[in-house]
């Protein structure tokens, strides 16, 4: 009986002594998610870039003429901040913004919600994110019949028309980022005609 009381205080003598060991060499637990905090201002972020004007399209093509964009946008603070990571996701920041051809092909203004998601943040250290846009566009391009398109302009049928856009991120610092971005305006035929624009670009983005 002695000789096994000494057994098991030995082996908790031991354990104690190599537990500590073991909770050094062990993997840090992740750190408990915390929802942001809300910004003190109203804008969250402002961007401003360059995009080439539906390349392969008429008023992509156009030779002479400049197919280039400048771009800017304003993306507003999210109107509730979620505890749940999951519905933080969800919750979109409310974006205005407009582009100007500068060779004198379709200029718009759009006004609508990007959503932004992480991709891999413990992996890229909460640096790359992909955005997604949705909402309208108002534009000065042609929206008459197509026999009577004029030279260098696309077809679009209508204005106000729908926008989808997409941006693959990196964040520089904590308030800098660069992105690559895609967009695409048409009215989903429900105007007679509907050529549309397709444009692809970069643009430079400051968070407060």
């Amino acid at each position: 009986m002695i000789a096994a009381f000494r057994i098991c205080t030995v082996s908790l003598i031991t354990g104690a002594a190599i537990l500590p060991a073991f909770a050094a060499d062990a993997p840090p637990l992740p750190a408990a998610y915390a929802a942001p905090a809300q910004p003190l201002s109203i804008v969250s972020e402002v961007r401003i870039g360059g995009a080439v004007q539906d390349p392969g399209s008429a008023e992509g093509k156009l030779p002479g003429f400049s197919k280039a964009n400048v771009n800017g946008e304003i993306l507003f603070a999210k109107p509730q901040i979620s505890p749940d990571p999951f519905w933080q996701a969800f919750v979109p920041r409310p974006t205005v913004g407009g582009s100007y051809n500068t060779g004198g092909r379709t200029s718009y203004a759009y006004i609508g919600a990007t959503w932004t998601v992480e991709i891999f943040p413990e992996t890229f250290g909460r640096r790359v994110f992909l955005d997604g846009f949705f909402g309208g566009v108002a534009h000065n391009g042609y929206t008459g019949p197509k026999a009577q398109t004029p030279y260098g302009f696309n077809t679009l049928g209508c204005s106000p028309m729908f926008r989808e856009a997409a941006a693959l991120g990196y964040r520089l610092t904590e308030h800098w980022s660069v992105m690559a971005t895609v967009e695409h305006m048409s009215n989903a035929g429900l105007c007679a005609n509907n050529r549309g624009l397709t444009n692809f670009g970069g643009k430079i983005g400051y968070t407060f």
